[in-house]
């Protein structure tokens, strides 16, 4: 009989008290209809439950995918149940367990500074949820770019490499800073494109963002910027009318700004300008359909081609007198011109209306006047008096003329 009590005394010795915090061994004895599992507390004698919410954070898991009955888990004891109506004496958790195992690695792996790469899980009002290694991480909205973005919800699946900027193990607590790795990268970046390109290269790019005044294009880590002007030889009123983000074009180097880290580029000035078009295809003669683009007081600016206009000098619109242009044209008409003048260096392009246009019969007066005047003859010298005194050319001499004018003074 003493005997009989001394090993119950024993296996009541042997049953180990189960605390909150506790790390157990738990095997699974029943998986019910309630999304939760029943486990046998080894070395303790009781039971314990594990709802569905602390076995995995996928709501969408199936329980039986994840356990099987006889299978042995590692938990952590949570709580304490005051009933049985959970169905055991404690509250357990894998997932804890397994969240406090990947903070003990993280803190002795990792440090302030240190980069890694984490999932992007969740997107919250103030930043990014992130998954370093098991381990619940946060980026504020702030340290997600080096400049400001309105829209979260595109890093929502990404992976991106971030620096820890705290680390408190105990208080759970992993900031970290996607814009200080960032701006590391950046500079790096930029050190290498100052040091290899030169105003004038041509080189491939791809469209980073847009604004309204322009295009960032990311030369490999560096954006530089395509003001809209240079977007095209054509009028651009918004760079997302003929680009789009990601979209591959090739740049010319306009100009390089170390000190303020800027660098201007140009699209058009890879491509072929309209005026070199136009000299070949509207020499001097040739007859092309345009459009009034602009009436001005000294007159109207014809496109011909996207991206050249020529000027219709007023008294090149019509034979009959035209005192101010927007008279007889307006933006938006169609009309004829014969190319006077094209000079593609000046870009300058001459235009007439007229002279595709009959002139019109000349009234009799002006006919009249315009009949070329008679020559009028040179007019003849006349030959000077001769007032010789020679008797033998048979001239009358002074005296004889005013003879006997003078008689009468002897």
């Amino acid at each position: 009989m003493n005997e009989e009590n001394n090993e119950l005394l024993a296996a009541l010795d042997s049953v180990a008290e189960v605390k909150v915090g506790d790390v157990v061994k738990g095997e699974v004895l029943a998986i019910d209809d309630a999304r939760q599992v029943i486990v046998g507390i080894e070395g303790a004698g009781v039971e314990g439950v594990i709802p569905m919410r602390e076995l995995t954070a996928d709501r969408d898991a199936n329980v039986n995918d994840l356990v099987k009955v006889g299978d042995v888990l590692d938990l952590v004891v949570v709580s304490t149940i005051g009933s049985d109506k959970e169905g055991g004496s404690y509250l357990l958790s894998k997932r804890r367990l397994e969240a406090r195992r990947a903070w003990e690695e993280i803190a002795s792996k990792h440090n302030v500074d240190d980069i890694v790469e984490a999932p992007v899980t969740q997107v919250v009002k103030g930043g990014l949820v992130v998954d370093v290694e098991g381990v619940r991480g946060f980026v504020p909205a702030s340290m997600i770019e080096n400049r400001f973005v309105q829209d979260l919800n595109q890093y929502k699946g990404q992976t991106i490499r971030a620096k820890i900027i705290e680390i408190n193990a105990a208080d759970s607590r992993l900031i970290l800073s996607r814009r200080d790795v960032l701006n590391e990268e950046r500079s790096a970046a930029l050190a290498r494109v100052f040091n290899e390109l030169s105003v004038g290269d041509v080189v491939e790019g791809k469209v980073a963002r847009m604004t309204n005044f322009g295009a960032f294009i990311d030369l490999g880590g560096v954006d530089g910027l395509v003001h809209v002007s240079e977007i095209s030889h054509e009028r651009v009123s918004q760079p997302s009318d003929v680009l789009s983000v990601g979209e591959d074009v090739k740049v010319k180097v306009l100009g390089l700004d170390p000190e303020k880290e800027r660098i201007s580029l140009s699209i058009k000035a890879t491509q072929p300008g309209p005026w070199e078009a136009a000299a070949s295809e509207a020499p001097e003669g040739t007859v092309l359909e345009g459009t009034v683009k602009r009436v001005v007081d000294f007159g109207a600016f014809v496109e011909v081609f996207p991206g050249v206009e020529g000027l219709v000098h007023v008294s090149q619109i019509s034979h009959k007198h035209i005192a101010n242009p927007s008279d007889v044209l307006k933006a938006g008409d169609k009309v004829k011109v014969k190319v006077l003048e094209v000079n593609p260096d000046k870009q300058r392009l001459s235009l007439s209306i007229k002279a595709l246009e009959e002139a019109p019969a000349r009234e009799e007066g002006q006919a009249n006047n315009d009949r070329p005047r008679r020559q009028r003859r040179p007019r003849q010298e006349q030959a000077p008096t001769n007032y010789s005194t020679s008797e033998e050319e048979g001239s009358a001499t002074l005296g004889d003329a005013f003879g006997d004018i003078f008689k009468d003074f002897n």
